[in-house]
């Protein structure tokens, strides 16, 4: 009986040894990243320097698409849609409306938005955030394409100290914001299909409001009313209208949406009414804010103008948020849709976007009583030219890095060292959680580089970088194997339409991995140039100067921009030529 104990015990100490080698072995063979460097260079901050008195807009560049905002007090909330990308629903902090400060996403628990098996234009969009001072508590709305969520509200006390569990909201449609009246009585507006499904035309859509019960959380059945039917003009047709926003001034209720589709001829519209329910009146002057109507090829162009929200700002100004692009030279959106800001002169009947019917500039003016632009220093986000390093070797990781389909600490651990990723055996390609570390593309023209450490232990195994617009568009760029040899190869996946996704391996070198190699990608507009370096110093162009055309929504489709990732995967396809 004593030497059968002797035996388990040296058996258990035996699975135990083997079980933690193979742990070893596993975390061996994952990628180590380090020296992460991203570096935006466009000419038109180069050429616009600020004065000690002004900021730029976009305040939030790259994928920060369809804002909402808020205040309480001296403190403003702003949130953006996030689609796929995880956490869900970004959210920031502001004193000013210039400084910003990244709180990170509001979904941010998997067990309860998990948009796994969603392509990365699906998730949530479109949400709106709204602040209730007769009961002190924050509301944030969304449309959720996932988990079977559809439209769903979240609350908090604190968004500094995070959000409470999603309630499901009994109503279709998309884009819903939630409105209090002076009264307390709540009401949510939201973009949805004519009755009966019966549209008179391609993007015919309504304006729906319901009336929402705020002691139980949620719409009180048969109190919807369709308030908007088609868009400001419905004998000519008005296409898509959404986003919208209701808002109360001098007694009277002001009904703010979008129109037009979130491309060339999106605009913002207004409408006024004596009741929450209307019937709503549109402006005589409508758009209050589009970029529709100049040429295709003005400097500096900004474009796809809308999807506003209003506040009012320091000193009681008001102030619009918005989602407009900045296309480079071929037109092609590849930084995705932005986050706007431009002051709003409300002194007349309807609010007026100053400045938002001619071409956008690229700064302006700060809010009165605003001494001081501190973006980019002090933990504020940054905006127009500007660096961001990572070691990885904080506990915390920036809330600029992100997952896709899941969270980012699924795959990733960090150490003095650097950040390792354990790869996922998914693909890049593939409609699944992938083990990728993203960071959006903030930068028509801009250098990426990054240190890595690997050694791939077949042609299965890949690590390096992305540049992904979703799934059916991307470049893959990293380090594989084949036979005995270890390679660099550069990989592009295009999908057409419905057909299968088309990969090319573009080109490939065979590399020494004995030390860390230096992995880059640089863009100037549309080309984009991806190279290696074995010294730190002397970089290797491959597969020379190649399009970014994929990497653009005009191209590719979809609602996001561009995603820069660092990437592993034991499901590698990409062989070496």
């Amino acid at each position: 009986m004593k030497n059968t104990k002797v035996l388990l015990f040296l058996g258990i100490v035996l699975l135990s040894f083997i079980g933690a080698n193979s742990q070893n072995k596993q975390k061996n063979n994952a990628p180590l990243f380090s020296n992460f460097t991203y570096q935006g260079n466009d000419k038109v901050y180069t050429d616009n320097p600020l004065k000690s008195d002004e900021f730029y807009t976009p305040i939030l560049q790259g994928c920060y698409p369809d804002p909402a905002i808020t205040r309480k007090g001296d403190d403003y909330y702003m949130v953006c849609s996030s689609f796929a990308m995880f956490p869900g629903v970004p959210v920031f902090h502001s004193k000013d409306l210039v400084n910003w400060t990244d709180l990170g996403g509001v979904l941010n628990d998997v067990t309860q938005f998990n948009p796994h098996d969603t392509g990365i234009s699906q998730g949530v969009y479109a949400p709106g955030i709204t602040y209730n001072p007769h009961n002190d508590t924050f509301y944030m709305i969304v449309t959720a394409f996932s988990g079977g969520l559809n439209n769903i509200i979240v609350k908090t006390k604190d968004p500094m100290k995070g959000w409470g569990n999603p309630i499901k909201l009994g109503f279709g449609g998309i884009d819903p914001a939630i409105f209090f009246d002076d009264n307390g009585k709540g009401y949510i507006v939201h973009n949805d299909a004519p009755d009966n499904g019966k549209e008179r035309y391609n993007g015919h859509r309504v304006i729906k409001i319901w009336e929402y019960d705020v002691e139980n959380d949620k719409v009180i059945p048969g109190s919807d009313k369709i308030i908007v039917d088609g868009g400001v003009d419905p004998a000519k047709n008005p296409i898509w209208i959404e986003a919208p926003h209701l808002y109360k001034k001098d007694g009277k209720y002001f009904l703010m949406c979008a129109e037009g589709g979130t491309g060339g001829n999106h605009t913002e519209v207004i409408f006024k009414s004596d009741s929450p329910k209307g019937p709503f009146i549109p402006a005589s002057n409508n758009p209050i804010l589009t970029q529709k109507y100049f040429g295709r090829d003005r400097k500096n162009k900004v474009d796809w103008a809308g999807h506003a929200d209003l506040v009012k700002g320091p000193g009681n100004k008001y102030y619009g948020i918005f989602l407009a692009v900045r296309p480079n030279e071929k037109n092609r959106v590849n930084t995705g849709r932005e986050t706007f800001i431009l002051p709003v002169d409300w002194s007349g009947e309807f609010p007026v976007f100053e400045n938002g019917l001619i071409p956008l500039e690229p700064k302006m003016k700060m809010p009165k009583g605003v001494t001081e632009n501190k973006t980019g220093k002090e933990g504020f986000f940054p905006n127009g030219n500007f660096t961001f390093n990572d070691n990885f070797t904080s506990n915390k990781l920036d809330n600029r890095w992100i997952g896709l389909r899941g969270p980012r600490e699924k795959f990733i651990t960090t150490s003095k060292k650097g950040l390792q990723i354990n790869p996922f055996e998914t693909n890049i390609k593939e409609v699944k959680p992938t083990s990728t570390l993203f960071y959006r593309q903030q930068h028509n023209s801009f250098s990426l580089t990054t240190t890595i450490e690997y050694k791939p232990k077949s042609d299965k195994d890949l690590a390096g970088v992305v540049a992904l617009q979703n799934e059916g568009s991307n470049y893959v760029f990293g380090i594989t194997m084949k036979d005995k040899d270890y390679y660099v190869v550069l990989q592009k996946n295009q999908k057409v339409r419905r057909d299968p996704v088309t990969s090319t391996i573009v080109a490939s070198a065979k590399i020494d991995i004995k030390k860390p190699v230096q992995l880059q990608i640089k863009a100037n507009g549309d080309e984009y140039v991806f190279s290696y370096s074995l010294n730190g110093v002397d970089f290797v162009t491959v597969g020379g100067t190649v399009s970014g055309d994929i990497l653009s929504t005009d191209v590719a489709g979809g609602f996001t921009g561009c995603l820069l990732g660092l990437y592993a995967t034991s499901a590698n396809d990409a062989q070496p030529e």
